[in-house]
């Protein structure tokens, strides 16, 4: 059932207007979201264990990370937000048989999004040294999180080739090497931190002592591992992208690279509508994290490991999603839009399920997920009853997840980004707000299961009103 070669004679029959069976289309989804799945879920796992030995240095070094950590994931977004113009384009290419010019979007992929990234790096350094005090952050955490924001500000050029990397290969249909490297990085993260965060000291297994190498660099040496695990993972997918891959290689093509700005302007009109969502829903992080900072520093430090334990999770959504922005760019590439229409409504129907399980998990487990953190009691307290709040919203969530990936395959940014937007700041900064002064950071989680449930209800209504798949009727009545 998992193998390569059904993944790909499934491909290829969606590209040559083959029929599928539902069986079969169950499978092909299963066959791309287990691979992304284990992905997503070893990129978290990865973030777990920092968290874990950052939580062991006190809570002022997890409040410092804590506190810029909204910020990290606005530069993150936006690299991903200019990598999907780029791998939408080559996914419909690739569905309508046309590799050639999927190659040659991927060359104008590889050329924006290294200039972008420079202008996010340079962006970051200039405010690192001011974003702690913008936050409201403690003056006692202030200098880590300087620190600690602008080592993954220097980094940026390596988090979007790999970023733009992945992406190009999910947008081909493999999803088995990404998902292989993922596991590597979060391997070398878990390496570089345990030797860059805690200082040389002895160590004790089964029975033998040894002296353990480290720098004792805290909260820095977490950045740093971080970043030196993701370079290595740029590398690794450079290779197979563009050397490797049997559709997108380089070497398949045998005329000299033109520039083509017809790639760019399209890429700019589906990324633009998401970099903005982007921009404004990690501003609303960022506005979240000032609502929260005031409230303490085991607060700060409960809100933070509560979010990282959450992503265990969602990121199994994530990983559907995945599934259903591939197979939705395909089928819309190859102008098969009832089956892309089908595509939708599996994905989104088995993410809501395997969400809805995982809630529940996450439920009953809350406490152990927080204690594996942090040693603090009272963040340990905190952080499992914000995480049981979270829990209901869970399969509503994954509605607006993989809802949103599918309609990202079909190049429909703009509405989605106007859910998305709407939502976060009009609803949950709101709730959160006049909830935060009377009931702590229990009312800033019951604002963020509010807004969930309400977001996954909007994006299904468009879901099923099916104005998402803009097509003509003529062509979709000959290629369905």
């Amino acid at each position: 059932m998992f193998s390569k070669a059904a993944t790909e004679s499934l491909m290829a029959r969606i590209r040559e207007g083959g029929k599928l069976r539902q069986s079969e289309k169950l499978n092909l989804i299963i066959q791309l979201s287990i691979p992304s799945m284990l992905a997503q879920i070893s990129n978290v796992l990865m973030f777990f264990i920092d968290a874990a030995m950052v939580g062991s240095l006190g809570a002022e070094a997890s409040a410092s990370i804590g506190l810029v950590e909204s910020a990290g994931w606005l530069f993150g977004s936006l690299t991903s937000a200019a990598a999907v113009g780029f791998s939408v384009q080559t996914a419909h290419f690739i569905g309508a048989n046309d590799f050639k010019n999927a190659r040659r979007v991927m060359r104008h992929g590889y050329i924006f999004c290294l200039l972008f990234s420079l202008v996010l790096m340079a962006a970051a350094v200039g405010i690192a040294p001011y974003l702690p005090v913008w936050l409201h952050g403690e003056p006692g955490i202030r200098h880590d999180a300087t620190v600690y924001f602008l080592i993954f500000g220097l980094a940026a050029p390596f988090f979007t080739l790999e970023n733009l990397s992945s992406s190009m290969l999910k947008a081909s249909g493999d999803m088995r090497h990404p998902s292989a490297i993922a596991i590597v990085m979060c391997v070398l993260d878990v390496a570089f931190n345990f030797l860059l965060i805690f200082p040389t000291r002895p160590l004790q297994v089964l029975g033998l002592t040894f002296t353990m190498p480290g720098m004792g660099l805290g909260v820095a040496g977490a950045a740093l591992g971080t970043c030196l695990a993701f370079i290595v993972t740029a590398a690794l997918l450079i290779y197979y992208a563009v050397f490797k891959s049997s559709i997108l290689a380089w070497k398949l093509d045998d005329e000299p690279f033109r520039w083509d700005n017809t790639f760019i302007v399209k890429a700019m009109k589906i990324s633009a509508p998401m970099a903005l969502q982007y921009a404004l829903m990690n501003g609303a992080q960022i506005v979240s994290t000032r609502i929260v900072a005031p409230l303490g520093n085991i607060a700060i430090a409960a809100h933070s490991f509560a979010i990282t334990a959450e992503s265990l999770c969602y990121m199994p959504g994530y990983g559907i999603g995945d599934a259903a922005s591939t197979l939705v760019g395909q089928t819309y590439g190859a102008g098969r839009f009832r089956l892309c229409r089908s595509f939708a409504h599996l994905t989104v129907g088995m993410g809501m399920m395997v969400m809805a399980v995982m809630g529940l998990v996450m439920y009953v487990f809350a406490p152990e997920m927080i204690a594996v953190l942090s040693p603090v009691e009272q963040i340990r307290t905190l952080g499992a009853e914000v995480l049981r709040i979270e829990a209901f919203a869970e399969p509503f969530f994954a509605a607006s997840i993989v809802t949103y990936s599918a309609f990202v395959g079909a190049g429909d940014t703009l509405w989605p980004s106007v859910f998305n937007l709407g939502s976060m700041w009009f609803v949950r900064l709101t709730l959160a707000a006049l909830l935060a002064p009377h009931y702590g950071l229990r009312g800033v989680w019951v604002a963020m299961a509010t807004e969930l449930t309400f977001r996954g209800v909007l994006f299904l209504l468009r879901l099923w009103k099916g104005r998402w798949l803009k097509y003509d009727e003529a062509t979709a009545q000959t290629r369905a």
